[in-house]
């Protein structure tokens, strides 16, 4: 197969010479197209969770280098983006979560995971952590696609989470993933929409406290 790769198509992909600039007779790599479309996941991914499902796409576009046509070349609709923007948000999530478990101690794997999502890092920066605790209830107003992205990761998130849950059945070890990951998001959410740093505090240090005493010990 004869390669199509060119020296534009080369050019750094945060240079403006990228797939916005168009041409009938162009065609770039596959993974040139590809990698583009991967940028634009990730920006959206943390812009949706730093500033709501209302940031426009000629604002993402325009912040990649890119034109506002040229998103269409890559998604149907801003539903089907921020549907793979929340895949892209879980996805990081994981990636902590496997890193929280590996730093912990033998039987100490949930209280690290706690610690971890209630901590005053995670409440500082919405854009890079979870899409549950930072979009949820936007999620919720959203067409099905969207909420149907949503219920997936979510449950495949309740799944991991409940391999390190303790319980006799598999139903019961996942009905408490899923009590401590609504617990944890919805203490975070409400960590976040207090202005007064002492309360903040509070509301997370009671949260790890609560969810350590009642998921993590004995």
């Amino acid at each position: 197969m004869i390669s199509l790769r060119s020296a534009a198509a080369c050019r750094r992909l945060d240079k403006p010479q990228s797939d916005d600039v168009y041409h009938p007779m162009m065609r770039y790599p596959a993974e040139h197209k590809e990698e583009t479309r991967d940028r634009i996941v990730e920006t959206a991914s943390r812009r949706f969770r730093g500033g709501g499902a209302e940031v426009g796409i000629a604002d993402l576009m325009k912040a990649l280098k890119l034109t506002h046509g040229g998103f269409y070349r890559h998604f149907r609709s801003k539903d089907h983006l921020f549907a793979e923007a929340l895949a892209k948000a879980f996805e990081e999530g994981e990636t902590r979560m496997a890193a929280a478990v590996q730093r912990a101690a033998p039987g100490r794997e949930v209280q690290t995971l706690i610690e971890t999502y209630l901590s005053e890092e995670h409440c500082a920066h919405p854009d890079f952590g979870c899409p549950i605790a930072a979009l949820a209830p936007e999620v919720a107003r959203q067409s099905r696609a969207v909420r149907a992205a949503m219920e997936r990761c979510l449950l495949q998130r309740v799944d991991r989470l409940a391999t390190f849950m303790r319980g006799k059945t598999a139903e019961e070890r996942r009905g408490k993933a899923l009590a401590l990951l609504s617990s944890m998001a919805g203490a975070m959410t409400l960590a976040r929409a207090v202005s007064d740093k002492k309360l903040r505090r509070t509301i997370l240090e009671s949260a790890r406290q609560t969810c350590i005493e009642t998921f993590a010990s004995g």
